[in-house]
Parts: C-alpha cells; sequence; structure tokens
C-alpha cells in the first residue's frame, strides 16, 4: 500500500532512529576482544580541498608599454602609477609562478583598443583590416599574457564592427557580451560566456563559468556604428538569462566579467531603458553569481561585497582603475562535498604593478610597433604663434578651446544646406585634458591629439533658443554654488554633481554669463547672439560631436533634434588637417566664445 508523503518522511525519520539504536546497542554488545581487533578508530576522513585564482585588468584602452604618447615620454603622475600591459604581465607571471600555472585564470573587463595614439594608428592609419596589415599590439600583447576572456567596453565599438570583428578574429580566446544581440534575430551577437576546467588530481575538475556583459550605452555613444545591426539590453536582464544555463551545465564558479560600473548609476539619465553602471544590481538581484569583474568607471575597488536579495548569498566584486595601473586578483578556496565542488571562501585584492619591470617578451613583439606610432605622433604638421594651454579651460575662456570650436564650425558650415546655412551657427565642445598645451613654434600631430582625445564624429543639429539655453543651464551644474562674495577655489569649483570634465560642454557663437551664485537651472544669463538677446523661438544650428549628439551625459533636446549635417571624419583628424592647410595657427582667427563665470553678475576672472 503506497506511503503518503507526510506518512513517509515519518517512517525515514523513524528508521533513522531506530537504526541507530541498533548501532549503538551493537557497539555496547560486543565483546572486549573484538573491538581490541578492530584496533583504535580512524579520524574522520577530511574533504578534499582546492584553491585557484582569476586574475583580472578593465580598461586597458590600448596602453601596451608604460610611455605617454602626448607627450612622448615615460609616463608619470601626482600618484606615482604606471601604465601598460607590459608590466602587467610580469605581475601575472609571478602570480602563476607563485600559484601554479593550472591555479590562475586571467580575465579582463573591455575597453580594450581605444584610447592612445597606439590604438588610432592601428584603426585609422595603418588599420588592422588592410590586407597585410600586422595583428593590433592589443591582440598580439595578450595572446602572449594568455588570456582567458575578455569582455567587450562600449569604445571597442567606436571603430566601427569591421574592426572590432579583425581584432576578434585575431584573439585566441573570446570576447564575451552576452547583452549584444543582433538587431534583426535577437541572438547573440557575440559568445555570451565560456567555461573553462581546472583539472584537480584524483578528483572532478572544477568548473569555472565566465559570462560577459557590456554596457547598453553602446546604443547611445555609438549610434552611428551599431544602429540597426545590434541591440544592447540591460546587464540584469541578460544575467538573469544566463547564469541559471552556467549553472544547469555543472559550474562550480559563476564569474562575471562587465563592463559596467557598481553604483547604480547612468550618464544618459533615462535616454536608455537600461541603467549604464549595473554591476552592484546584477549581484543583488541575480542569484548563483560567485564573483564580478567591474570595468567601465576608471575606479579603484579593491574589494567590495554585495549581498544577493534571493540568496542571501555575498557576491565579491572587484574594478581595478584603468589602463594598467592595477590587477584585480580574485582568491578561491573549494571543497569537494559529495563529490561536489562548494566555493568555501573567496578573497579580492588589487596588485600595483609600479614596481616591477615591463615583460621582456612583450617588449620585443611590440617593440617596433610602438617607435612606429612615436614616429607618427612627432610629425610636424604646421605652427602656432602662441603657447595655447588648456589649464584654465574649467573656468575660463581660452583659445585654445576656441581652436576646436572654429574647426567644428568652419566643418559643419560647408556642409549645409543653402536653407540651413542661413541660421545662425555655433558650436559646442568640451574641455578634455587640463593638460593639453599647443606650443609657440611647430606643432606636432601628439600636441592635437592630447587636446582631442577621444574618436569623435561631428554633427550639425538644430535648437531653438529655449532649448539652447535649457543645453546650457544643464551644463552649469558642472559648478558648485559659490556665493556672492565668498572666494572662488579653483581646486573645488568644479566636477559638481560627479559631473566629469569631458562631460562639461562651452558654447561659442553665443555670448553667457554662468552665475555660480545662483541655484542649478538659473545660471544662465545674457544670453545673446551677436549682440541680441537670444529669443526662444530663434533656430540655430549646433556643431556638436557624435557622442552628445546622440546622448551621452544626458543633455536634454540634443539627442531628438533634426539633424542639419553628420560625418564619418574624426574631429582630431578634421583639427590637424585645418592645421595642415593652414600652416599656422593664430588665435586671432578663432571664433570668440565669450562666455565667462560671474557671482551675482561680477565677474570671478577678471
Amino acid at each position: 500500500m503506497p506511503v503518503s508523503p507526510m506518512n513517509r518522511r515519518a517512517f525515514v525519520k523513524k528508521s533513522a532512529v531506530t537504526g541507530a539504536a541498533v548501532a549503538a546497542a551493537g557497539t555496547v554488545a560486543a565483546a572486549p576482544a573484538e573491538a581490541a581487533e578492530r584496533g583504535p578508530a580512524k579520524p574522520p576522513k577530511k574533504n578534499r580541498t582546492w584553491t585557484f585564482s582569476i586574475l583580472g585588468t578593465t580598461d586597458l584602452h590600448s596602453h601596451v608599454f608604460d610611455w605617454d604618447y602626448y607627450k612622448d615620454a615615460a609616463y608619470s603622475d601626482s600618484k606615482g602609477n604606471s601604465v601598460g600591459v607590459a608590466r602587467v604581465a610580469t605581475l601575472i607571471k609571478q602570480q602563476r609562478a607563485a600559484k601554479g600555472e593550472e591555479h590562475v585564470l586571467l580575465v579582463d573587463a573591455g575597453d580594450i583598443i581605444q584610447g592612445t595614439s597606439l590604438a588610432y594608428y592601428f584603426a585609422r592609419v595603418q588599420p588592422i583590416t588592410d590586407k597585410g596589415a600586422p595583428k593590433h599590439p592589443m591582440a598580439v600583447a595578450m595572446n602572449h599574457m594568455r588570456y582567458d576572456a575578455a569582455a567587450l567596453g562600449n569604445h571597442e565599438f567606436n571603430y566601427g564592427i569591421e574592426v572590432l570583428r579583425k581584432f576578434e578574429s585575431q584573439c585566441r580566446f573570446p570576447l564575451l557580451a552576452a547583452n549584444a544581440l543582433d538587431a534583426k534575430t535577437l541572438k547573440p551577437a557575440f559568445q555570451p560566456y565560456t567555461v573553462k576546467r581546472i583539472c584537480v588530481p584524483d578528483a572532478p575538475d572544477i568548473k569555472v563559468g565566465i559570462l560577459g556583459l557590456t554596457n547598453p550605452g553602446i546604443a547611445l555613444w555609438d549610434k552611428d556604428n551599431v544602429s540597426g545591426k545590434m541591440v544592447f539590453p540591460g546587464l540584469v536582464e541578460q544575467a538573469k538569462k544566463y547564469v541559471p544555463r552556467l549553472r544547469a551545465l555543472g559550474c562550480d564558479v559563476v564569474f562575471l566579467t562587465d563592463h559596467s560600473g557598481l553604483d547604480g548609476s547612468s550618464s544618459y539619465g533615462d535616454e536608455l531603458p537600461y541603467v549604464e553602471n549595473a554591476s552592484n544590481l546584477v549581484a543583488e538581484q541575480v542569484p548563483g553569481i560567485d564573483a564580478i569583474l567591474v570595468g567601465h568607471t576608471h575606479v579603484e575597488v579593491p574589494s567590495y561585497t554585495v549581498k544577493n536579495a534571493e540568496t542571501g548569498e555575498d557576491v565579491l566584486l572587484s574594478e581595478p582603475y584603468c589602463w594598467g595601473y592595477r590587477l584585480s586578483v580574485f582568491d578561491f578556496e573549494l571543497e569537494l562535498v559529495r563529490g561536489q565542488w562548494k566555493v568555501t571562501s573567496k578573497t579580492a585584492q588589487t596588485l600595483n604593478p609600479n614596481t616591477v619591470e615591463e615583460d621582456p617578451e612583450i617588449k620585443r613583439l611590440l617593440e617596433a610597433d610602438h617607435e612606429l606610432v612615436v614616429k607618427y605622433v612627432n610629425t610636424p604638421v604646421g605652427t602656432c604663434t602662441e603657447d595655447l594651454s588648456a589649464a584654465e579651460s574649467c573656468w575660463k575662456d581660452v583659445p585654445i578651446m576656441d581652436f576646436i570650436h572654429q574647426v567644428q564650425m568652419d566643418t559643419v558650415k560647408a556642409g549645409l544646406s543653402t536653407a540651413d546655412a542661413a541660421l545662425p551657427l555655433i558650436s559646442v565642445a568640451a574641455p578634455f585634458s587640463r593638460t593639453a598645451d599647443i606650443p609657440a613654434g611647430s606643432v606636432t600631430i601628439k600636441d592635437i591629439a592630447g587636446l582631442y582625445i577621444y574618436d569623435n564624429t561631428l554633427y550639425g543639429k538644430k535648437l531653438t533658443g529655449a532649448q539652447l539655453k535649457d543645453y546650457l543651464e544643464y551644463a552649469a551644474k558642472y559648478y558648485y554654488r559659490v556665493p556672492a562674495g565668498t572666494k572662488v577655489d579653483t581646486a573645488t569649483l568644479t566636477n559638481a554633481n560627479s559631473f566629469w570634465d569631458y562631460m562639461y560642454d562651452t558654447a561659442a557663437g553665443v555670448s553667457y554669463d554662468i552665475d555660480i551664485a545662483q541655484a542649478e537651472g538659473s545660471r544662465i544669463k545674457n544670453l545673446s547672439w551677436n549682440g541680441t538677446p537670444v529669443a526662444d523661438d530663434q533656430v540655430f544650428v549646433v556643431a556638436v560631436n557624435n557622442y552628445r549628439a546622440n546622448g551621452g551625459s544626458g543633455y536634454p533636446h540634443i539627442a531628438a533634434a533634426d539633424i542639419a549635417y553628420s560625418s564619418t571624419n574624426e574631429i582630431r583628424q578634421l583639427m590637424i588637417d585645418y592645421v595642415t592647410a593652414k600652416g599656422a595657427l593664430d588665435p586671432k582667427d578663432f571664433a570668440v566664445t565669450n562666455w565667462r563665470l560671474t557671482q551675482d553678475g561680477t565677474p570671478v576672472f577678471s
């Protein structure tokens, strides 16, 4: 007669108790001679344990060597950092030697093929897509370092999908992106995950599932390259799909590499329905994750723990800064319990490579490529009548910014239709680098590249006067409020609201004041064009880079604005061409921007 589930549980419980009692009775009844024959009781057998590590880099941005191409000198900063995978490679060798080759995996969290003159050279000057062209230096370096996987970063898409696919083909490790999907089929456009096996003698292999997630912001920032080709759903949404799959495949450890920060913020406001910096949300909302290598935000987070809301388990996160400044080290200890490996402890830390030498083999492999780029960036393109510095560009109207504005306005003006050419033309641009300087005398490619460090292209978009004022008010939140009568300290004036320099636009072609004594949203004063106050319904053509034009940094109105001009030419190259054609840079030739900071109408700087 079948036993009901309730009765079965009672039966099993009762049987267990009865069996234990019988065993105990048998032990008591055993004869002394029999017990002596068996000998002393053996200690209980300990479960098998094993350790392994996952090493992580992120946001390398094509820094191979400890070199600054903009300064044509060894890299240096006030904190004593070094850059480049050549030094990191030495740390990795040390980790493998100390722990054993079979105990170490190596993973990256994206932004690999953009960011230095080396990257630009092999994407645009001597592209890796050309027949017979050499391999990308980052593919050569990372293959030598024996990476196991890398997530795609948003900057992987800057040079177009063809360049990215070529780089992918040169790598001996997978580029992962579970949330980069084909726009038509919605199937993965890249490999979502990989499973690595760690061999343990006389025990089952440890299966490590590595899931890669990229940034949803690609849909905005590289709209021109991916629109209609790929879509980028959220990290949480895709992790919920793939983490259970990795567990179903028998993975003992699930490790994520996310090109996404860990504070839950988004720089693009509500332009997208998915969070930009979502690694903390993934850890909290998706059960089954052991650890996450974090990227994208260029900060150092040696170790950070998030508790999963469903399981209560801790998820370990680490972000190793950028450019090869640091190496994240995740250490795992596992125990074999009834034939299944279980994680019993996990820790993370970051290591600094600034005390080790560069890997000699990477130097041997890539020294020629490096020298080729050094020669390229030192190519003279013209002269300059005076030194142009960007040191004060974040709080003063300076001529070096006028250079950017002039090139943008000249280029857009030449490409406008007859009707749009009748509209007033202005330009907006950000001070990307406070250390940029174009010297008096000879001007080289590196001088211009150091001023315009991103591979942006150019748009002309139409805004009304009212929309332009909103745009400039949004930019003005970059400044902390400083009441009238209070001394302004430039060291504490900028970057309010986590609004970084690359997010802050100034405008040329109009005149205006930014009153930092006023509350945000009420700071733009005396906005005028050609000496006349700007009317709300007045229409302007605004020269703007593609990042901002497509919604980058969340500026109002610009993403939805009508397009009057667009080009695939990079602004940096347009600036180089401008100097080459002119022969000489002279601030007298630049558009006058005429903006200033005030406190209750009184100019802050003379």
